[in-house]
């Protein structure tokens, strides 16, 4: 059993790595801005208010986690960097600091020609300031997370979406995992099942995997 913090726990993929965590028997602290909104969390998970963005607030979140997980959405581009300086910061100066996993984009995957999804000509104008703030994360943890053991997770770029929690999913590192079809689907069920088996097992410390069916 771990002790699991979870920022954005309120928001869609948030919401589901809690109700995950919580269903397998962990000690949940669900951050959020406004814990008074936050009604349907399981029983048993502790709500509280929580910036990540706030060194106050994750340096006191930290001191009984194992593992701090990244869920926010909603913010302009700056926001995602933020989190992420203000996670390596804080934490490489704790003696026993937890694990992260971030959620981050799914945009940020790489095309077969090498290039970022997000830069695809067809890409989406409404999710490309996320996208790049979800960037900046991954650029900043790969450059400057020395003393902080990090994961990135990434979704599929365009096709993830509430629905079943079959308990499957294939995993893969830069490219998007893609079915006999071409396409890279999953549900917000089952990533967060990928992200508590990476807190059960961890696999892919200090790099970014993504999972899709």
């Amino acid at each position: 059993m771990s002790n699991v913090v979870v920022y954005g726990a309120g928001g869609t993929a948030g919401s589901r790595i809690v109700a995950e965590a919580a269903g397998r028997g962990h000690r949940v602290t669900a951050a959020v801005r406004r814990p008074e909104s936050v009604t349907w969390l399981p029983a048993g998970v502790h709500v509280v208010t929580g910036d990540v963005t706030s060194a106050r607030s994750v340096t006191e979140l930290a001191a009984d986690a194992d593992v701090t997980v990244v869920a926010v959405g909603g913010g302009e581009r700056a926001l995602w960097r933020d989190a992420a300086e203000n996670l390596v910061t804080v934490l490489r100066d704790l003696p026993d600091p937890p694990r992260l996993i971030h959620v981050g984009g799914g945009a940020t995957l790489l095309t077969p020609a090498g290039t970022p999804y997000f830069d695809e000509p067809d890409f989406p104008d409404e999710y490309r300031d996320a996208a790049l703030g979800q960037a900046d994360a991954l650029a900043l943890y790969r450059a400057s997370a020395d003393g902080v053991t990090w994961t990135y997770v990434s979704p599929p770029p365009l096709e993830v979406h509430p629905g079943e929690r079959t308990g499957r999913y294939r995993t893969g590192t830069e490219h998007p995992v893609t079915d006999d079809r071409g396409r890279s689907v999953l549900t917000y069920e089952d990533l967060a099942v990928a992200v508590v088996d990476e807190i059960e097992d961890p696999r892919f410390e200090n790099m970014r995997f993504t999972a899709a069916y």
